[in-house]
């Protein structure tokens, strides 16, 4: 009997062809054949060894809307996947026409406001690092850009001048005490889009980052940070696939919630070998089925490396 064909369309999925192979492997174990599609700005990525790439346009563009459309049209599309920060509010606003695992186009727009994020956490009673007031005495601060992702044009403060720099652009900035004894840790959830129930919140200890992503890490049972995130995802709204980032202050035990990106991250992929078959519940929610809390088991780590897509010309 042929398999039931489940389309995916991945907004800029360049790199993650093990996600894609993960939810290849999700719909494999329902009987289905998933097809995967990539919009790109290059069809030389590496995601063209799991996806056929679709060479799109910006996510500012004003066409793009319509340029999606019509690709979820014409490839039968049941699901839109986001996986960088732009593509996200881009991605929302399709879900009139596909599946569409994220929050509204302005809950996207909120949480990659770090400013407004920051004031929307301490609104819900959410535990923040303190952010700096004139006139605060500590020059233990940090200052994010507000919009800034993958910790690019982060500015550690350490001197009144520096911290005058900063001030003279402060709308541009998150300025926060700066804890410099600490644990990182992401938290990769999966909120039912019906009900906002959360169905996996997946703790894992970031053990190195390069250039803002995770290239080692290991899940955690922590149940302070699994309750701190389904009550985040509570008090915000958020459905679908969502990334929440912690600090621990090892000097007081403290857990900081330090940022939400509405979308799947690049270590998610620690979590689903894990157990916290995401991919899985992204398909059977696209489908209508029934679906469960996935059991996931901590103490699985990762190492992710580099390897090489070759294009070949004319190929």
């Amino acid at each position: 009997m042929k398999r039931r064909d489940f389309n995916l369309l991945f907004l800029g999925g360049a790199k993650r062809v093990s996600m894609a192979r993960h939810f290849k492997e999700a719909a494999q174990a329902m009987g289905l054949q998933c097809n995967i599609y990539s919009y790109e700005m290059s069809g030389h990525e590496a995601i063209a060894s799991e996806a056929t790439v679709i060479e799109g346009l910006r996510w500012a563009d004003p066409a793009v809307d319509a340029h999606l459309r019509g690709i979820i049209a014409e490839h039968h599309i049941h699901a839109v996947i986001p996986f960088v920060d732009g593509a996200v509010a881009v991605a929302a606003r399709l879900a009139d026409v596909a599946f569409v695992p994220c929050g509204t186009p302005e809950s996207a727009d909120a949480m990659f406001d770090k400013v407004r994020a920051a004031r929307i956490f301490a609104d819900a009673g959410l535990p923040i690092p303190t952010t700096y007031s004139e006139g605060m005495p500590s020059l233990r601060l940090i200052a994010k850009p507000r919009r800034g992702s993958a910790s690019k044009g982060i500015v550690e403060i350490h001197s009144l001048q520096e911290l005058d720099t900063i001030l003279g652009k402060s709308s541009e900035y998150l300025i926060q005490e700066r804890i410099d004894n600490r644990r990182e840790y992401t938290v990769d959830c999966y909120a039912d889009v019906n009900t906002g129930e959360v169905l996996v919140a997946c703790p894992r200890v970031r053990l190195q980052v390069a250039g803002g992503e995770v290239t080692k890490t290991i899940t955690v049972d922590n149940r302070a940070l699994q309750d701190l995130s389904a009550r985040a995802i509570d008090a915000i709204g958020l459905r679908g696939a969502i990334t929440v980032q912690f600090i621990e202050d090892l000097d007081d035990g403290r857990f900081l919630l330090m940022e939400i990106n509405p979308r799947l991250g690049g270590g998610a992929v620690c979590s689903v070998a894990a157990g916290a078959d995401i991919p899985g519940l992204i398909i059977r929610q696209a489908l209508g089925m029934p679906i469960t809390k996935p059991e996931w088991t901590p103490g699985v780590e990762i190492a992710r490396y580099p390897a090489e897509v070759v294009f070949f010309p004319n190929k």
